[in-house]
């Protein structure tokens, strides 16, 4: 049995009834965006990747972007309209998929594994703790910038 949502948000007036993307679809979108992040990684991290027992500067700097854009993706979208449509294909397409599969926070712990391990613990322990303090302060970034650009819509328990 097939379920028909009504979007208010969508603009349409009058309550047109939308029908929800299928779940094939929606999954098809992350791994698609999944593919493209992943892809845009690998090639970043064999043209600039460190050597061992260096510092990973390459694995950062994607994991950085990837929080700032992550942020500033998911707090405009929840402040352009409700997760439905279009929103949420770009929200599960690129957000879960390019943007997921361009950050990488296992290579994150396998590096720092092996610097904590691998002779170079004070390398390890100040690539842990930027990469965590830093990570939260791009995401935090990227969600004040959208707040700023998107204030058309306040969220839930903001005043205007």
């Amino acid at each position: 049995m097939e379920t028909v949502t009504r979007n208010s948000s969508s603009g349409g007036g009058g309550g047109a009834a939308r029908r929800p993307a299928p779940m094939w679809a929606l999954a098809l979108l992350v791994g698609v965006g999944g593919c493209v992040g992943t892809l845009v990684r690998a090639l970043l991290e064999s043209a600039f990747g460190a050597d061992h027992g260096h510092f990973p500067v390459m694995t950062l700097t994607i994991n950085l972007v990837g929080s700032v854009v992550l942020g500033l993706l998911l707090e405009g979208l929840a402040r352009t309209g409700d997760d439905v449509g279009p929103r949420k294909a770009v929200r599960l397409g690129v957000g879960t998929g390019v943007i997921g599969g361009f950050t990488t926070y296992s290579t994150f712990a396998v590096e720092t594994d092996r610097l904590l391990g691998g002779g170079s613990p004070v390398i390890g322990l100040v690539y842990a703790l930027v990469s965590v303090a830093a990570g939260l302060l791009c995401a935090a970034s990227g969600i004040l910038v959208a707040r700023k650009v998107f204030r058309a819509r306040p969220m839930d328990g903001e005043g205007r």
